[in-house]
């Protein structure tokens, strides 16, 4: 007889082997007559293996019975293979089952007999073994639910009367079958009745189906009122699981037994509450999984969807554990299927066969919809499809078509946007809005209340569902043109304005349907002006969430769109501001980016719009100082000046007065900038609600910056540390995150000036981190420039030298020049620290001719002090050219009120003259200076000073 023939005879055989019972039509393995979990693959290897007793079953064959067409590899069959031999216990005192022949396949080698008796436990309803192995397999879904359990537990002995409502394979009846195991000591076996709706699908059933599970046997013409009288005085725990499509006669019958049965405990199961008196319902919610987008294994890990996954991942095949590179995939997996335990389940069910990253890949693509799940579940729970149709099978016609429309919204969406988007005539929306709350009911539809408003959202796989449904539909096209109508009308009406961060965050929730809404419009010539009108006022929302290359990539869009469109001016200079505010903060100080700016301006100045004005001349003022044209930087504050003086508004002098201080400073004039930032404040004291934010920056920010700069160049060390570190603080708290690199970009070179390099490296690598993660090149760049000096500083010139190597390719790239000339000094020294002498002359000489050509005079002291450190160092040591070199930087310092330049030259000076014996000289030099400084300054350069001074009196 053949293999094939004994397999077709022996398909609902009990086939026996060892301590093991493998019952074939019913997919169970027990040993000693308790379950054994092996998987679905495991069982299909078993099963193929059983049949074939005693033969060789090749890899091929096993392979192509067991995964039926869906491409997998050996490996694949080896992992289950052996997950299956260590459930089996296989080598385990000399017990043997399964043989691996080298080359040819495997082999079941252990004696097998076959009966065609049933397995020794029984299958009715009300049976404990039956309660115990439904336990097992939802032991997955139950993962992360033990406070559930227990809440409803309590609810379930202080009010009688729970029902578990949730979206479908959320773990309604997983939790019902936890809080069975829980309570059944309790009760009693004999008192706990489970009875499962799923399987019926006639109203005039449910009776019997109660009847029946309560072990009740009746025989009279009312089958309702006997079964209340049979539960009047027996106190039992009954369960009604999957209950949405008999709720009227299940309503009715557990109002009934609520109320004639006190010492019955009734929990139900349903996707939308009973709606009886004395029911309390319990809301059933998704799992949780990461908020974070890149969180780590163990933070992962800590959420209950992660945990989940990697579970039920574990027994479709994957043996690695969760890596630093998986977790934020796997995250995402979970956020794609909504914490919705058996939509991950079915996604973890994948694993083995595709990878996580495979199965991340298939959700791209919604195949979720069709991926499969274990056999031994209803057909309803076996995919996502089959769970969706049931739900909306039970829908009426206006719901279906509700449910399809709201498809078209991605993510949150207000009453009033479903009432505008789903009804077709203002008299629809009572309509419309009835059906909503009644999809909210079903768990079709999730409410998530704000502090602004109550917000709703399809579940993104009810979403793809329902959006199928709509494609099928004449609609597809009227919805979608009313939704991007809708919120072009709403992004209108909001009038957001650049920079008021706090307000803009109040509409983040409407994030995802402008994105959808700008798809649509730019995707036809006939609706390009929505989408232009919705990228202007929608550029705020994408700059207050610095959601840099949302904004970059529509303003781009709509400024290509609005060229051939009239009357659009207005809406043309916001998207320049808001196309330039993005691009310089992600590509770079461009030529493109100069040209929105001024762009813009010539557009803002035509309309008189002053407020509109000071922004662009603020982000050509940053442009400029940005590309190292300092000169340039202080042209355009003192333009903005001017507007500001002719506006008279509090906020706009403010403003202009910082912006004018951190132009001077750069540009060389310390004093002036110390006096226009403390107006600033003087001003900003007057009016304590003014809005500070210009072109990404806060320039109250930007003024401590520049303030603290400019008072330790003046001598004042200890305060300008002081306002450093209190910016660095401040800014640690500031929105959005360009505001705490740029505090690191400028504070942290204070630091180091004063020699405290301890407290300097965690908030570069902090800076680094966020500035990579936002996309900000540049600042990025700069925080690795200044990696590089302080490790320079820090007696690890080689490491600084490579970093500072490439920190500079990365500025010039950019074309981030205000940082070049520091960066490139700090790369000097470190080459001539590794004794690199010629690398270091060249380096410091080309960034001197640089910084002349730029017009950077604010460089020029460190420069050439650095320089004659440089050429006095060698057997060549110039000491003639080292002292010229170091005059020259006095006095570039003393031009600029530099104290604390002219005192550092001065002292590289002093050590070069006292070599040389010219003692009086050095006095000369010194004593001038130190008598400018503030006795308390905080300089270790002053204490120095001092301190030679004293030896050489």
């Amino acid at each position: 007889m053949s293999s094939n023939t004994q397999a077709s005879m022996s398909s609902d055989a009990i086939i026996c082997f060892g301590d093991f019972q493998l019952d074939r039509r019913r997919r169970l393995l027990l040993k000693d007559g308790n379950p054994v979990r092996i998987g679905s693959r495991g069982f299909d290897i078993l099963i193929a293996l059983t049949d074939r007793a005693g033969e060789v079953v090749s890899k091929r064959d096993l392979l192509e019975s067991v995964w039926n067409g869906v491409v997998t590899d050996e490996a694949g069959l080896r992992v289950h293979m052996s997950t299956l031999r260590r459930a089996l216990g296989d080598g385990r005192d000399d017990a043997r089952y399964i043989v691996n022949v080298a080359g040819r396949g495997y082999s079941f080698v252990a004696a097998i007999k076959r009966s065609h008796t049933s397995l020794a436990y029984s299958s009715d309803s009300n049976s404990v073994d039956r309660l115990s192995r439904q336990f097992l397999s939802h032991r997955g879904l139950f993962v992360g639910r033990d406070e559930i359990v227990l809440g409803i537990s309590r609810l379930l002995a202080s009010r009688r009367f729970v029902s578990i409502v949730g979206a479908g394979g959320i773990g309604k009846t997983a939790v019902a079958v936890a809080l069975i195991a829980r309570l059944r000591a309790e009760f009693g076996d004999e008192n706990v009745a489970f009875v499962d709706f799923g399987a019926v699908l006639e109203p005039g059933l449910v009776p019997g189906s109660v009847i029946s599970a309560v072990g009740c046997t009746l025989g009279g013409s009312d089958p309702v009122a006997e079964l209340s009288s049979f539960l009047a005085d027996k106190r039992m725990l009954v369960v009604f699981d999957s209950c949405e499509h008999l709720l009227d006669p299940i309503s009715l019958l557990a109002d009934r037994l609520f109320r004639e049965a006190p010492f019955v405990h009734l929990l139900t199961t349903s996707r939308e509450p009973l709606h009886v008196e004395g029911e309390t319902v319990h809301l059933l919610g998704p799992l949780a999984y990461p908020a974070e987008e890149a969180p780590t294994a163990v933070d992962a890990l800590a959420t209950p969807a992660v945990r989940l996954f990697m579970d039920r991942a574990a027994f479709s095949g994957l043996t690695e554990d969760l890596t630093d590179a998986d977790a934020p995939i796997v995250s995402d997996i979970c956020r794609r299927t909504d914490g919705i335990a058996l939509a991950i389940e079915l996604a973890a069910s994948r694993v083995g066969s595709y990878g996580i990253r495979g199965v991340a890949g298939l959700l791209a693509q919604n195949a979720e919809m069709a991926l499969p799940i274990r056999r031994n579940v209803s057909p309803r729970h076996r995919t996502l499809q089959a769970m969706l149709d049931w739900s909306y099978d039970l829908l009426a016609e206006d719901e279906r078509r509700t449910l399809s429309r709201l498809s078209a919204f991605v993510g949150l969406f207000t009453m009033e946007a479903a009432c505008s988007v789903a009804g077709e005539e203002e008299s629809d929306r009572p309509a419309i809005a009835s059906t909503l709350e009644r999809l909210v009911d079903k768990s079709l539809v999730w409410v998530r209340p704000t502090d602004e408003a109550v917000f709703y959202r399809l579940p993104d796989t009810t979403r793809a569902y329902a959006a199928a449904k709509l494609s099928q539909s004449e609609d597809g096209e009227p919805i979608a043109s009313r939704h991007a109508r809708y919120f072009a009308s709403l992004f209108k009406s909001l009038a957001l304005e650049h920079g008021a961060y706090a307000e803009i965050g109040r509409h983040a929730p409407h994030l995802g349907n402008v994105r959808k809404a700008l798809e649509w419009s730019f995707s036809s010539e006939e609706n390009r002006k929505i989408g232009v009108e919705l990228a202007a006022d929608a550029a705020p929302l994408f700059l207050g969430l610095w959601l840099l290359a949302d904004c970059s990539h529509w303003s781009r869009l709509a400024l290509t769109a609005i060229q051939h469109m009239s009357e659009m001016s207005h809406r043309e200079a916001r998207l320049l501001e808001a196309f330039a505010v993005a691009s310089m903060h992600m590509w770079g100080n461009t030529q493109e980016v100069k040209h929105a700016i001024q762009r813009g301006l010539d557009l803002y100045e035509a309309g008189e719009q002053g407020l509109a004005q000071l922004r662009l001349l603020a982000g050509l003022n940053l442009f400029l100082t940005r590309i190292g044209d300092f000169d340039g930087g202080l042209a355009a504050a003192e333009r903005c000046k001017a507007v500001a003086d002719r506006s008279g508004s509090i906020s706009d002098r403010v403003i202009s007065e910082w912006m004018l201080a951190a132009a001077l400073h750069l540009a060389g004039h310390q004093a002036d900038a110390i006096a226009h930032c403390e107006l600033g404040f003087e001003l900003e004291a007057t009016n304590s609600r003014l809005d500070l934010n210009l072109f990404g920056y806060d320039h109250r920010l930007r003024a401590e910056l520049a303030l603290a700069r400019s008072l330790w160049l003046r001598g004042a060390a200890t305060r300008a540390c002081g306002l450093a570190v209190a910016a660095l603080h401040e800014a640690e708290r500031l929105s959005p995150p360009s505001n705490y690199c740029m505090a690191v970009v400028h504070a942290v070179p204070i630091l180091l000036w004063n020699g405290a390099t301890e407290v300097c490296a965690e908030h570069i690598d902090r800076a680094i981190v966020q500035a990579e993660r936002h996309s900000l090149k540049a600042l990025a760049a700069a925080a690795l420039a200044l990696k590089g000096e302080w490790l320079t500083m820090t007696a690890k010139p080689a490491a600084g030298v490579e970093t500072l190597r490439q920190a500079l390719k990365l500025l010039y790239r950019e074309q981030f020049r205000m940082l070049t000339s520091a960066a490139a000094q700090a790369l000097a020294d470190g080459l001539a620290q590794s004794g690199r002498l010629v690398e270091a002359r060249t380096t410091i000489q080309t960034a001197i001719s640089s910084a002349q050509k730029m017009g950077q005079k604010f460089s020029m002291p460190g420069l050439l002090r650095t320089q004659a450190q440089i050429v006095m160092r060698g057997a060549d040591a110039q000491h003639d050219k080292a002292e010229s070199l170091l005059r020259e930087s006095i006095n570039y310092a003393r031009s600029q009120g530099a104290l604390a330049w002219e005192l550092r030259a001065a002292l590289a000076l002093a050590q070069l003259l006292i070599v040389h014996g010219r003692v009086a000289e050095t006095r000369a030099l010194l004593e001038p200076v130190l008598a400018a400084h503030e006795e308390d300054s905080g300089s270790s350069d002053l204490l120095d000073a001092a301190d030679l001074l004293a030896r050489l009196a």
